[in-house]
Parts: structure tokens; sequence; C-alpha cells
């Protein structure tokens, strides 16, 4: 079976939104859960989120994309436009068909476009269903991350999408790696991406008595192995990797 090895690194996380600026910070032990802001709800007993804050604009995108893609799936193509420049790829759509049938994308989520599902189902209500956004199910559809890197860099290879609770990104990167090993691509883009800071999940996992109410020490919140530990801390952001045959 063929070597795989690693060659190209990007995220976009709270941190930072680029490996340069955030990798240093996770080695120093940073972490971005700080209090939530992104919508008031009072009665909510986790009062804390790892949220990611950018402009589109800034990436090369216009406010019409937002229509048309969620965020997991525009985060991801900016993280896979920057792990694909680390690895000397970024002109990987100019090459020969051929070769880019060798050419795969899988990249993972847990919950896929629940900012979409939202926005559209207060349209609905509000307006009506002939409102509706045509791009309502292309962009809330979870293969949507895979399926928008593929295109966007001509990867013509296998493209999926594993979807798998908390795991989707392992599990991506897992099969990813075994495409390579077992010579069904050459190369893969592949990771995980999530944009579910939602008042409504978070309402669904605080139900759940899942989340960690440690709301006066953000900062310290995580920490999943601690005798202490009072629930888990809902994080936002994207990480990809690009693998190729060694």
């Amino acid at each position: 079976m063929r070597r795989v090895v690693v060659t190209g690194l990007g995220t976009i996380n709270p941190l930072g939104h680029n490996v340069e600026t955030s990798f240093p910070r996770m080695l120093a032990g940073e972490n971005g859960v700080r209090a939530l802001t992104r919508f008031e709800a009072p009665d909510l007993t986790a009062q804390i989120a790892a949220t990611l804050d950018w402009d589109l604009t800034e990436y090369g995108f216009r406010p019409p994309d937002a229509r048309k893609m969620d965020p997991f799936t525009l985060w991801a193509m900016v993280a896979a436009d920057e792990a694909l420049r680390d690895a000397g790829l970024e002109d990987l759509a100019e090459e020969d068909e051929e070769r880019r049938e060798r050419y795969g994308s899988i990249i993972g989520t847990g919950i896929g476009g629940i900012t979409g599902i939202l926005e559209q189902h207060l349209v609905l209500q509000d307006r009506g269903v002939r409102r509706v956004s045509p791009y309502f199910i292309p962009r809330i559809m979870s293969n949507a991350v895979s399926g928008q890197v593929a295109i966007r860099h001509g990867l013509m290879g296998t493209a999926f999408t594993t979807t798998s609770a908390c795991a989707p990104a392992g599990h991506a990167i897992g099969m990813a790696w075994r495409a390579i090993q077992w010579d069904e691509c050459d190369l893969v883009v592949t990771g995980g991406s999530e944009s579910a800071i939602t008042l409504l999940s978070m309402a669904g996992f605080a139900s759940a008595r899942a989340l960690s109410t440690r709301n006066d020490s953000p900062e310290t919140a995580s920490r999943p192995f601690d005798a202490d530990r009072d629930g888990f801390v809902m994080g936002e952001g994207c990480g990809i990797l690009v693998l190729e045959e060694y």
C-alpha cells in the first residue's frame, strides 16, 4: 500500500484566520472561548462559546455568496485555499483533467447548514412559500462543503462529506488517507468545518445538560478530562489538510 503525507495546512477559527496566526496561540495554550455576544438569550444556561467573527469580503467573496453558501462551506473554501497554497498547489485547477480525476475532496461536518435552515424557516413563516430561496437546498446540505471545494479547485475525483456527530473531521481524514493508500486518489483535500452556534442548537444541547455553565471563566470551561468537568463548549471554524501520495 502507498505512503501518505500531509503537504498543506489551512484554517480559519476563533484564534485566527490562518495557520500562521492561530497555530502559535494553540501551542501557547490559548483558546477562543469567550462570552456569547452573537445573540441574547438570558434564559440559556450556557453563555459562552468559541465563535468565529469574520468579514467574507476580505476573502474575495461578495454578500450574495452568503445567500448561496452557509458559513461552514465558505470557511472550508478559505481554509482550502490556504492549504493548497501551503502545498504549492494553488494552480491545481489548471492541470489537465486526467490528473485531476485523481484529486479528491473529503470534508466532514457535524450539522451542516443549520444557519440557512433557520433563516429560510423564518422567511417561510413571514413571507410564504414562494419567497423561500432557490439556493436553500444546495446551501444547507452537508455535502455542499466538499462539493464547493471540489468545484473551486477543479478536483474531479471522489468528493463526499462525512457526518458523524463530533467526529466527522477525523473520519474524513481517515477516508482521505485510505483513498490514497489504496490507490484511488493521488491527492485529497480533507478536514472538517462547522458553523452551528445558533440559539436553537445551543438551546438543544443546554436542554440535554451537555454544555458547560462555567460562564464566569470561559477560558477554563473546556476541560473534558478533568474531574470537575461540567459539559462541553460549542465552537466553530474549519481546519483543512492536503494529503498526497509520498
